[in-house]
């Protein structure tokens, strides 16, 4: 009973709740209809407003386009405050018209309330004008950040939205104010300043900047002249009106000055505008505002990268047109442009990560960039060549180009190596005037000392330097186009050299070097100085020939060149030397590399073509012994010194380490005899009528490590029946020489002669060889085994090919054009005759192609692709001339060439001859070109067969080689013998096997040595038989001269005149 009772009261109570949750979810879904037919009502009575309103506004239109009726300003101004409160962008054409209307009754002859702006006047509407004014022309900003200038429609409408701003932003169109209305004029203009003070705040200048850009961000402007001249206008107002306050010359320099190249299009499309600008004086408050603290840094935030270079450009070129203001705001312009150009150096990185974006001028750049500007970078990049063109260049370097400079008669040149090329074409012009020589010519300049480093003067020029010195570290993809224009002016550099050699008491050097130990501004902008004469002098002196070195001496007298050597010489070793360089960071090690750079480029230039006194480059208080020493310690600066200028230790002394680093190689390889042990030896067959055959074939696939070692060579003849001989490191010296004068045998076709000195090069065409590739690089082991032993060779290479071996091509300062007369002295003079051609080069029919014959048939190549349809012009033919160079040099060569290096860096470390230039790695090669020294060679002969210092054979051969023979003689005697005509480097005491001259008695044939008899015959000068029919004969391979027992002195002389004459007796013995 009871459980029934409780059931039903659940029901009930379950029936209550469900009653009142249906109760609630019906109120709720009355409220909730209620709601949405509230909504649906409100946006259909919008609609229908919207509708009427629209339908008013057209009716208006309508009216007015029909032109029967004009509208007075309050019906303009009741209609434009219907559509400002329906405005969508589905309004933007009736918001156009209702523009149109407004202008138009501005233009309205002798009717006051037909103006718009009459509305200002009233006392009831003036405050609800006045906001509707604000809004439209908000409006305007609004449609015009959304327009295209490359798009006619909407260049139209910028026009007019323009025009609207430019209408009511300034009284000088209304009609109002004309006649008696003239009293209003400083009321309405306080309106207009209220309205500019609105625009602004709201982002005025942003529309402004955004409507520059698409219209002129690109590589031909979208703008017309007066859209431009609009837009410069509405910018300048609010800048005027305010007296120029420092806010908005911020806003101004932010947002319009950063617009790609404004200044350059504002003086080709609207000259007057340049002429507003400089009525305003502006160019001298941008550069007073940027110097205020911190002023050019807040600037440089604000900005993206792309845009500060945009306003660097602007600024430049300001000061390019401006240049009495710049001479008197010098320093101030100076060091904004610093402090901007510092600012993006941060970012500039010199290689590619994950962070960098590419720049067109700045290279790899760790900011994002703004691509969208890149089109109108050649502009900028034109605005900031201004910075280093004439006037400017003038201006800032006024201190430095006023010095006078001494002059005297202009000193002749050194005479050229023979081998150089002789040239006397008329001078022309290189790069137009850049390279003209200077009129005056100096006196050597010496460091003197005097000026204070203090002075203003010392000073403003360090700022100066600083400044250009930044900007070559900044935009680094027109860095060439800096030093270029940094070296246009002749007198420039001269004059810097002659004002760095007068700081300080004692002289520029030791105050350079005392600048090295202080970390003070002034010492960093006093090396910045020195920095940038390096770097444009080094630049200078790399583009220009020989003839506009050494004949026409152009910006430096040869004296010149020799002092600033010596100055660059020393600086360079005190810094390693003493320590400084091996904790150098940062702007010293820049500082030392730019240095550095200078300094190879005089020794590489003197190398070729001497200019410095003897022993000019060694350093005296340099003792070869400590530095050997503490190479054998391992000290850091010795190991740099080697490094960096290895020029200023002697060269005998680094022939030594040279032949010590060899042996101590091969005492780590185990190729030397030791007590313990004994190296590996090699043994070929070699038949002598296959030589180079049978050596490529046995030797090309032995390890390196076999080449370096001990060789022993048997020759065989066509019958394979073996020769006379014991190797003693003598057979295989004969098989290396004949192997090396068979492969570098022009008739061969791997290598060719140069034209007029005859030195050696690769062939281009020697693929005519099946396996030409490998033939040069068993050529390359095979000249680097001759090196590694110590064995001269008679084999002059061209220079330009051994300065790729030494891979001196690799060098920032390498100039192909400079190599070139060692190929072709004729090819060379008439390309620099291209250079120096007055006229136009396109006259001349040339192409960037090079045609020669091969084979028999006419082959082009193009220097650049589609270079055959490429004409020389005068604006490409220093890059013709180039490009013709390299690829004459390198790229017909080019595998060739490395065929050959790869061989020979295979036995010879290229870091060992790092330590030497281009004409002493050949005198490592073939022996020193100095003449026989007669007396170290007595002291070194060794003697044989009875033979001795005193017997009179002996005494009669060396006063024949002293007294009868000329040096040319001589080295042909010497040839007769070793095989080569030059003596080791060394001296003949380092020559192997040693110089031997032996008494024989018979013929090579039935020579079997020495015997007690004929010993014993020589030594007492018994003659077995008259042996005067007979010539004297020589083992090279052995270094041995073979001399007869002659009875006369004069028979003595004749027949050895004529053995080596006709290079007869070579034969292994």
């Amino acid at each position: 009973m009871f459980s029934a009772t409780q059931t039903s009261k659940s029901q009930f109570l379950d029936k209550a709740r469900i009653a009142r949750e249906e109760r609630k979810g019906y109120k709720e879904k009355e409220n909730a209809a209620t709601q949405i037919q509230a909504l649906v009502r409100r946006f259909l009575c919008r609609c229908r407003l919207q509708r009427e309103i629209r339908k008013e506004v057209d009716d208006f239109i309508a009216v007015s386009d029909a032109g029967s009726t004009k509208r007075n300003a309050l019906s303009i101004f009741k209609i434009a405050r219907k559509l400002l409160f329906i405005l969508s962008k589905d309004d933007k054409l009736r918001f156009e018209k209702l523009c149109r209307i407004i202008l138009s009754s501005m233009d309205v002859e002798n009717e006051p309330k037909v103006w718009y702006v009459s509305l200002a006047l009233s006392k009831d509407l003036t405050i609800p004008w006045l906001k509707q004014i604000k809004d439209v022309l908000w409006v305007s900003c609004e449609f015009l950040k959304r327009l295209k200038p490359d798009i006619l429609q909407d260049n139209k409408l910028v026009t007019l939205y323009l025009t609207m701003l430019i209408t009511f932003t300034d009284t000088s169109t209304w009609k109002i104010i004309r006649g008696k209305g003239e009293a209003l004029k400083p009321a309405l203009n306080r309106i207009c300043e209220n309205i500019m003070g609105h625009l602004n705040q709201k982002g005025f200048y942003s529309v402004l900047q955004i409507l520059l850009t698409n219209g002129l961000a690109r590589s031909r402007p979208s703008l017309s002249k007066g859209t431009l001249t609009a837009i410069f206008t509405l910018s300048l107002r609010p800048v005027i009106a305010a007296h120029f306050s420092d806010n908005l010359l911020r806003s101004f320099l932010l947002h319009i000055m950063s617009v790609p190249a404004f200044i350059s299009h504002l003086n080709t499309l609207t000259p007057d505008c340049m002429v507003t600008i400089q009525t305003h004086d502006l160019f001298r408050k941008f550069v007073l505002f940027l110097s205020r603290e911190e002023q050019c840094l807040d600037i440089c935030v604000c900005l993206e990268g792309s845009h500060t270079l945009c306003l660097l450009g602007n600024l430049i070129q300001l000061g390019y047109f401006n240049v009495k203001v710049l001479e008197q705001e010098a320093g101030h312009f100076v060091k904004d442009l610093t402090d901007m150009l510092s600012y993006c150096q941060r970012y500039v990185s010199q290689k590619k990560s994950n962070l960098t974006h590419w720049h067109p001028v700045l290279g790899w750049f760790s900011q994002t960039v703004d691509y969208g500007l890149n089109e109108s970078m050649p502009l900028v990049t034109k605005q900031l060549q201004c910075l280093w063109g004439v006037p400017v260049i003038c201006t800032l370097f006024c201190d430095v180009l006023s010095k006078k400079l001494e002059t005297q008669d202009p000193t002749p040149p050194p005479p050229p190596p023979p081998s150089s090329l002789q040239n006397n074409l008329p001078v022309k012009n290189l790069f137009k005037r850049a390279f003209q020589k200077s009129a005056s010519v100096r006196n050597i300049l010496k460091p003197v000392g005097g000026k204070r480093v203090d002075s203003a003067e010392v000073q403003k020029v360090c700022s100066i330097c600083v400044l250009y010195q930044t900007a070559l570290t900044t935009l680094t993809q027109i860095r060439l186009q800096i030093l270029t224009g940094l070296t246009y002016l002749d007198e420039l550099l001269p004059k810097l050299w002659a004002f760095i050699c007068e700081l300080g008491p004692q002289g520029g050097l030791r105050l350079f070097l005392e600048c090295l130990n202080n970390d003070t501004e002034e010492s960093k902008q006093l090396l910045a100085m020195l920095m940038l004469f390096c770097d444009c002098s080094r630049h200078l002196i790399t583009i220009l020939d020989d003839i506009e070195v050494y004949e026409e001496q152009i910006s430096f007298k040869m004296e010149e060149l020799v002092t600033i050597s010596s100055f660059l010489n020393t600086f360079i070793y005190k810094m390693i030397w003493d320590g400084i360089l091996e904790n150098a960071k940062g702007e010293k090690l820049d500082l030392f590399h730019s240095v550095h750079g200078w300094l190879m480029v005089l020794y590489e230039r003197d190398c070729r073509r001497r200019f410095t006194p003897e022993d000019h480059w060694l350093r005296k208080d340099l003792k070869p012994s400590l530095l050997f020493q503490e190479l054998e310690k391992g000290k850091k600066r010795a190991q740099l010194l080697l490094q960096y200028i290895p020029h200023v230790i002697p060269h005998k002394n680094r022939v030594l380490l040279f032949r010590n680093i060899v042996t101590k190689e091969k005492e780590t390889l185990g190729l030397v005899e030791t007590s313990s042990a004994s190296p590996h030896v090699t043994h070929i067959t070699i038949r002598r009528s296959r030589m180079l055959e049978d050596g490529y074939d046995q030797l090309r696939r032995l390890p390196v490590n076999s080449i370096k070692g001990v060789i022993r060579v048997k020759f065989v003849n066509d019958l394979g029946m073996d020769e006379a001989g014991i190797d003693q490191d003598g057979v295989f010296k004969e098989f290396l020489e004949e192997i090396i004068k068979k492969v570098f045998n022009p008739a061969l076709n791997l290598f060719k002669t140069t034209s007029g000195n005859e030195r050696l090069y690769p062939s281009p065409t020697s693929s005519i060889h099946e396996n030409h590739l490998q033939l040069f690089e068993f050529v390359g082991k095979m000249l680097g085994k001759a090196m590694y032993e110590g064995i001269v060779v008679d084999v002059p290479f061209a220079s330009f090919f051994l300065s790729q071996v030494l891979g001196h091509h690799h060098s920032t300062f390498y100039s192909s054009i400079d190599e070139l007369p060692s190929l072709d002295s004729e090819f060379y003079k008439n390309l620099t005759s291209i250079k120096r051609y007055d006229g136009d080069v396109s006259d001349l029919g040339l192409t960037l192609s090079y045609d020669e014959e091969v084979m028999g048939q006419l082959v082009c190549h193009e220097l650049i692709p589609g270079g055959k349809t490429m004409p020389v012009t005068n604006e490409n033919k220093i890059s013709y001339i180039h490009l013709m160079a390299h690829f004459r040099m390198h790229t017909q060569i080019k595998e060739q060439t490395a065929a050959f290096i790869r061989g020979f860096r295979s036995i010879i470390n290229p870091e060992w001859l790092h330590m030497f230039s281009t004409p002493e790695v050949q005198r490592l090669i073939s022996g020193d070109n100095a003449e026989i020294d007669l007396d170290d060679l007595k002291k070194h002969t060794v003697y044989y067969g009875g033979f001795h210092s005193s017997h009179r054979v002996i005494l009669w051969l060396w006063d024949i080689l002293s007294s009868d023979f000329s040096p040319e003689e001589r080295a042909m005697f010497l040839k007769f013998v070793t095989s080569c005509s030059r003596p080791p480097l060394l001296g003949f005491a380092y020559l192997k096997p040693p110089f031997s001259i032996r008494c024989v008695e018979v013929s090579d044939d039935q020579d079997t040595g020495d015997t007690l008899g004929s010993v014993l015959r020589g030594f007492f000068t018994i003659r077995k038989k008259e042996p005067g029919g007979r010539l004297p004969t020589s083992s090279t391979c052995f270094n041995l001269l073979k001399l007869p027992n002659y009875s006369k002195k004069s028979i003595l002389r004749d027949k050895l005149r004529y053995a080596i004459s006709m290079n007869t007796g070579f034969e292994l013995s």
